[in-house]
């Protein structure tokens, strides 16, 4: 019986000719959407402009920043990926024959096309800011850049789009013009920490990546190595951002993200100080980290963007 059933699975993936939509959206992996989806409502939140009158723009922003950008990289980068996926995850929807023939890259073309059509009608900042992340999906995972085989390239292209092309877009939607120059700051200095948690993402495959010649960051200087550097990237960042949120006359929102960072602190020392586990466990201790550590982490994003937000809301210049 299970013979019998394989032999229909395989003949229905040769005779296929389009994509299930169960295929195709596991293909554009929704999982993925909540980082950038959050960090544009950090962007709009930032803004101080009212949510009431422009839920429409909030929520075509949303749309924007994850079921379109988001995944759309997903799609290119399981496209340009399949020869590798056919060895190791047969399963995924191109290698598997669920997505056929080049289906793969027809969605991720049309979705590139979706993304700047709704982009254009967000405004001029918003299609800047999406070219832009667009851009660095292909490059990060088609070639000739195929910047996801450095690690130093590739978390920069994704920690950009997923947080601060993000952020951007929520701010410039609710605003129609440039976010304010302290909105750039923050989100630059976010994006810059995010690289970090893109680190932590590479713990997983190690080993595969070495065999495959791709070059993370744990890969080139070592488990231990690239958690300690992970670690620093993630904490200086937000700790320019404390600064900063006094500086503004934000104490409260100060303190608050302050607490958030110690518990990172406390989470680095506990999963990605410790030599002894990290060397034995990387991915363990790396997976640990991101289900508690990156959640304080976005929570910091927010509260900074709560901040800024309250005092452009009333009008204060910087």
């Amino acid at each position: 019986m299970d013979q019998a059933q394989t032999s229909i699975n395989t003949a229905t993936q040769h005779t296929r000719r389009l994509p299930s939509l169960s295929a195709s959206l596991e293909l554009l992996k929704p999982i993925t959407w909540f980082p950038p989806m959050w960090a544009y409502m950090c962007g709009v939140v930032s803004s101080g402009v009212a949510f009431s009158g422009n839920w429409l723009l909030i929520i075509g922003g949303i749309i924007l920043a994850g079921p379109l950008v988001c995944a759309m990289s997903q799609a290119i980068n399981d496209w340009h990926d399949r020869h590798v996926d056919a060895l190791n995850e047969p399963d995924r929807p191109i290698p598997s024959g669920r997505v056929p023939g080049r289906w793969g890259l027809y969605i991720a073309v049309i979705w590139t096309a979706l993304s700047l059509v709704v982009a254009s009608i967000l405004g001029e900042w918003v299609v800047l800011a999406t070219a832009i992340g667009l851009f660095l999906a292909w490059a990060y995972s088609a070639p000739p850049l195929r910047l996801k085989l450095n690690g130093w390239y590739g978390n920069a292209a994704v920690a950009i789009s997923y947080e601060g092309l993000a952020w951007f877009t929520g701010a410039a939607v609710m605003l129609g013009a440039m976010p304010d120059t302290r909105i750039v700051v923050l989100l630059l200095l976010y994006s810059a920490g995010a690289h970090g948690i893109m680190t932590l993402n590479d713990f997983k495959s190690i080993s595969g990546d070495k065999e495959m010649g791709v070059r993370t960051i744990p890969v080139q200087i070592g488990a231990h190595n690239a958690a300690r550097l992970a670690s620093m990237i993630m904490a200086v960042p937000q700790v320019i951002v404390i600064g900063l949120m006094f500086a503004w006359g934000l104490h409260v929102h100060g303190v608050i993200i302050s607490m958030l960072l110690a518990g990172q602190i406390y989470l680095m020392f506990k999963y990605l100080m410790d030599r002894v586990q990290l060397l034995l466990k990387p991915r363990e201790m790396a997976a640990y980290y991101n289900a508690f550590g990156v959640t304080l982490y976005v929570l910091g994003m927010l509260t900074s963007a709560i901040g800024i937000g309250s005092i452009l809301a009333s009008g204060v210049q910087g």
